[in-house]
């Protein structure tokens, strides 16, 4: 039994591309692996809770209509967001799976302990003031220019800006960053001209895999909805597992979090080449899986829920 569940694990570790240095990236068109009971460790570093302001900082050329499919992302993961009369399924209730991280621990059981995000500020680096070709210590240098003070920076940079290690190894990454005080940044990149087909499913045709027709993007923007995706999956992942130490499985330099564990799973019924049932836009035929702010229609992945160690899917 022992050496099956290696097998499997080691088969989970090769369809999901990680980065290391406390950064995990994956790709979105990740093959579905048969859910198997899986065990999440807490490895007793603190996470963040509280109140935790999301700054933006937009990389490069960005059209507000694109930049406001980000924001009002961000803005459905607030608690103030069921004030708006948000429809179910929401954003606000897949974000509260992270919840149940907290709850494992004797540190955060207080309903004030876990993790509420807000928006917060945005930068706009329009110029591109480091260039179009970035290293990953740029990314850092970038996620730098924000607020550190109960934060997450999240640096998206644009469609013609080349990242080091983007579509080849991942399509974005979460770390953190300082020394004396460490802070939790994320960067996701824009694939629509470099590599749709990796990044962008299943709004894209895949390069690889079961070729079934590509879905219609629900904000009519497959590089944008597929950033929405990564974004949502790293968030998680800095949730549950920011400074390196967190909750996570296997091995530190490779591990499956919240939402790595659950590659290709938007709902139910998923496998290989198909994400599963999810609801379609009568009007727009768009597919999506759960409501947030501003009448917004979103596609967002699976987390692995330490309550019953299996993919949790909103619908």
């Amino acid at each position: 039994m022992a050496s099956s569940v290696s097998k499997l694990l080691f088969q989970a570790l090769l369809l999901v591309s990680i980065f290391c240095l406390s950064n995990a990236g994956r790709r979105l068109t990740d093959l579905v692996e048969e859910q198997q009971t899986m065990l999440f460790q807490y490895h007793n570093v603190p996470l963040l809770s509280g109140k935790i302001s999301v700054n933006l900082i937009w990389y490069g050329n960005f059209k507000p209509t694109q930049q406001a499919i980000i924001s009002d992302f961000v803005s459905s993961l607030s608690g103030l967001d069921s004030l708006k009369s948000q429809s179910q399924p929401s954003v606000l209730s897949w974000w509260r799976t992270t919840d149940k991280y907290y709850h494992l621990s004797s540190k955060y059981k207080k309903p004030t302990s876990t993790l509420s995000l807000e928006i917060g500020n945005q930068i706009l680096d329009e110029n591109y003031s480091m260039g179009k070709s970035l290293t990953r210590t740029q990314i850092e240098q970038l996620a730098a220019r924000g607020d550190h003070r109960n934060a997450i920076n999240v640096v998206l940079t644009a469609a013609d800006v080349n990242v080091e290690g983007f579509c080849r190894d991942t399509c974005g990454s979460h770390g953190s960053h300082g020394k004396k005080s460490k802070f939790a940044y994320i960067w996701v990149g824009n694939s629509e001209t470099q590599c749709p087909g990796q990044c962008a499913w299943p709004f894209y045709q895949p390069i690889y895999g079961p070729q079934n027709p590509p879905l219609i993007a629900p904000n009519n923007d497959v590089g944008m909805d597929g950033m929405v995706i990564n974004l949502a999956s790293l968030l998680a992942a800095t949730a549950t597992n920011p400074f390196g130490n967190g909750f996570y499985q296997g091995p530190a330099m490779a591990p499956l979090e919240a939402a790595s564990a659950c590659p290709g799973i938007y709902g139910k019924g998923a496998y290989p080449g198909y994400a599963g049932d999810l609801l379609v836009d009568s009007t727009t035929g768009a597919s999506y899986n759960a409501n947030g702010a501003n009448g917004r229609k979103y596609l967002l992945p699976a987390l692995f829920d330490p309550s019953t160690s299996l993919c949790s899917t909103l619908i």
